[in-house]
């Protein structure tokens, strides 16, 4: 029996300030069913706050404590351990660290690093790569390869990571999607397969979700590129236009009682 609806926010619902079409009336008819309804993001640029307001501002019916973000994830993860860190992360997402930084020169337990555009340069990379050398761990709130901006795509902080893994000789611990725990975190006590995750990232979205036991609805906008759905074994459940059509399939199986998406449907052939 379906229970919950993980839900990817960038590229899913929304490209930056633009909803994708339907997207906004879809999720209504969603939140108005008795399924738990969650939204999970890697997004590190942007503070749960801000990503309230922005997805408020485009005319999404949400409730701030149903987003589950990789940066709280992290948060949590340095609180629980008691760590002062070197934050590679925007300025906006700043807001969930307070406390918790430190400067390269207070021998920092760990370096955090998010989607920070500003902070990619020489200098922010080698204090790091310092950091790590002297013994910190490298802690990865999520290595996406590249996401999707009103101008196109754009590089994630995923070569960052791995530059900083093969300059100092270590291995990031990744917090957010795919990260199995991650997704059963967001689930609480809801068992996988009793959810379905939508997203637009076939490899973290989708092939996270399904390694964590949970049904993986691939859609065609955001990130997607044409062939995503064969880059994964085994492959996405099901593969949708868009969430509009994701979230009739889910309705249509809390209708009928059974699962519906057995099928895998494309854009052309819909």
């Amino acid at each position: 029996m379906l229970r919950a609806v993980l839900i990817d926010l960038s590229g899913t619902l929304h490209i930056e300030n633009q909803a994708i079409p339907g997207a906004i009336e879809a999720l209504q008819k969603l939140m108005a069913s008795n399924l738990t309804v969650k939204f999970v993001t890697n997004t590190t640029k942007d503070s749960r706050n801000f990503l309230f307001n922005r997805l408020t501002n485009i005319g999404f019916e949400i409730k701030k404590e149903d987003i589950f973000s990789s940066l709280a994830a992290a948060r949590s993860l340095l609180i629980k351990r008691k760590w002062k860190s070197l934050l590679l992360l925007s300025p906006e997402a700043m807001e969930d660290f307070e406390g918790l930084g430190c400067e390269k020169d207070e021998s920092p337990n760990a370096v955090v690093i998010g989607l920070a555009p500003t902070k990619f340069h020489y200098d922010c990379l080698n204090d790091a790569f310092r950091c790590l050398k002297n013994g910190a761990k490298l802690i990865a709130i999520h290595a996406g390869k590249y996401y999707k901006r009103e101008d196109g795509l754009a590089l994630g902080p995923g070569c960052f990571v791995k530059g900083l893994e093969y300059s100092a000789q270590c291995k990031a611990e990744v917090i957010g999607k795919p990260s199995r725990e991650f997704f059963l975190t967001a689930l609480g006590d809801i068992p996988p397969d009793e959810a379905v995750m939508i997203g637009d990232d076939v490899t973290d979205d989708v092939h996270g979700a399904q390694n964590a036991g949970i049904r993986g609805f691939l859609v065609q906008t955001g990130k997607y590129q044409s062939g995503d759905e064969l880059k994964i074994t085994p492959p996405p459940k099901a593969v949708f236009p868009s969430v509009v059509e994701a979230i009739e399939s889910i309705l249509e199986e809390v209708r009928n009682g059974s699962d519906t998406s057995s099928y895998t449907f494309t854009s052309e052939e819909k």
